[in-house]
């Protein structure tokens, strides 16, 4: 699972230029057999630390929109969905630090760093957050 993970990050980044968020999603959705409309591919375009403004980080918010698309595909009620999107930012919270991007990638989006400077915290992410979802909504 770990160089599942490593490997679709690195492709991801290098080969197809996604952001975290997109990149997040689609390894997600892999792992956890579940088609994702294009549209939401779309709409994760400028979660990239909220287009780059350095908010919430697109590690959070592309989980948080596949918990919720993968819960209802699952049967599971909203109010029991938005418990798990809690869970789920806390527990990143904990594990990382923060929520915020400009907290977890404190160089900010300057032109002057290297591409994908977040290559590292993704690909941790990604497990912590597939771990979650086994632990959270599988046993449900």
């Amino acid at each position: 699972m770990k160089n599942l993970i490593n490997n679709r990050v690195h492709e991801y980044y290098w080969n197809q230029n996604l952001n975290c968020a997109v990149t997040t999603i689609k390894i997600l959705s892999e792992l956890y057999p579940i088609e994702i409309n294009a549209q939401v591919m779309d709409a994760s375009t400028g979660m990239n630390g909220a287009g780059r403004f350095g908010s919430q980080c697109g590690l959070v918010e592309g989980v948080l929109m596949f918990i919720g698309i993968y819960g209802i595909h699952k049967g599971i009620q909203k109010e029991k969905i938005i418990d798990l999107c809690n869970n789920f930012s806390k527990g990143f919270q904990q594990n990382f630090g923060s929520l915020l991007c400009r907290e977890l990638r404190p160089q900010g989006f300057s032109s002057s760093n290297p591409p994908h400077l977040c290559e590292d915290i993704t690909k941790r992410a990604v497990s912590y957050s597939v771990e979650f979802i086994a632990k959270s909504i599988n046993l449900l």
